[in-house]
């Protein structure tokens, strides 16, 4: 396994694997892995014959009053992470090689950071689509790989790729959970042990939103319903969606495919999940 700060010297190994006939995989992270990025190398590796793992906390994704100072950074450990689990280069960016002096373009999407996370994290999605975009220049990868705990992101990377014609397939990845239903994330860390308890329940309203969703439920009451599940993790709710996959816009009801997503303040944590749901199929009465 190779190790690069450089932006150049990525392109160079990567252009000299595609110039080999290897088809180039991308996992772009914060760093502080766990076992849901362990899921998102190891997909990478499944699809691709020369792997890339990004570590690059962003600025540009965090606003004035969160968590950048504090966030973890455990980079010797990433890097083990990485070659245990079949990466060929890791990409370790300090912050002038990816906004240099002078920096001032950005990338920025109308309609939906003005959903979900994006109504209290003003800039947050442009920084995100900024550095990913970036990545994607530096790398030029075939594929690149996401979670689906971050859907918002996984759906405003997807609609920028597709805007700007950026050649690479997105491949979004199933959450992995803790024994109680938490979606694991580096977040979790702040977490107490009862507070990680409590938790739990926002797996288990997210299930009951399906069930309700697929026996015919509006969206209103699904909201009500996991707003009342939500209680019990004595956190407090930031937002509950039901809505359109694509757009994430809201929706009344549930007709074909929608999305239940939330976010929820546990102690110091902000943490977000959400589930894929399918309204009930309506049977028309023929006239006799």
């Amino acid at each position: 396994m190779k190790k690069a700060v450089s932006p150049e010297e990525v392109s160079r190994l990567c252009s000299s694997s595609r110039k080999k006939g290897k088809t180039v995989g991308l996992v772009p992270t914060m760093g502080a892995l766990h076992e849901g990025h362990i899921k998102l190398i190891r997909e990478c590796r499944k699809k691709c014959d020369f792997l890339v793992v990004s570590i690059f906390v962003n600025p540009a994704q965090f606003a004035p009053k969160e968590d950048l100072k504090n966030y973890p950074r455990t980079l010797k450990r990433d890097i083990l992470i990485c070659r245990e689990n079949g990466a060929d280069l890791v990409f370790t960016p300090g912050m002038k090689d990816i906004y240099p002096c002078g920096f001032e373009t950005y990338v920025e999407l109308e309609k939906l950071p003005a959903h979900l996370c994006g109504l209290k994290r003003p800039g947050h999605f442009r920084g995100v689509a900024t550095v990913v975009l970036k990545l994607f220049n530096i790398v030029r990868p075939a594929l690149a790989v996401f979670g689906k705990k971050d859907y918002q992101q996984l759906a405003v990377i997807r609609k920028m790729a597709r805007d700007l014609n950026v050649p690479v397939k997105i491949v979004g990845v199933e959450t992995v959970r803790a024994k109680s239903g938490l979606a694991v994330s580096s977040r979790n860390r702040y977490l107490s042990s009862s507070e990680l308890d409590n938790a739990g329940i926002l797996r288990k309203s997210l299930l009951e939103g399906k069930r309700m969703a697929s026996s015919g439920a509006s969206g209103a009451a699904i909201k009500r319903k996991i707003k009342g599940m939500l209680k019990s993790s004595r956190g407090r709710v930031d937002y509950i969606s039901v809505c359109d996959r694509e757009t994430l816009e809201d929706v009344k009801e549930i007709q074909g495919k929608a999305l239940i997503a939330l976010a929820v303040q546990v102690g110091p944590a902000r943490l977000i999940d959400n589930i894929e749901i399918t309204g009930a199929v309506r049977k028309i009465q023929k006239r006799k």
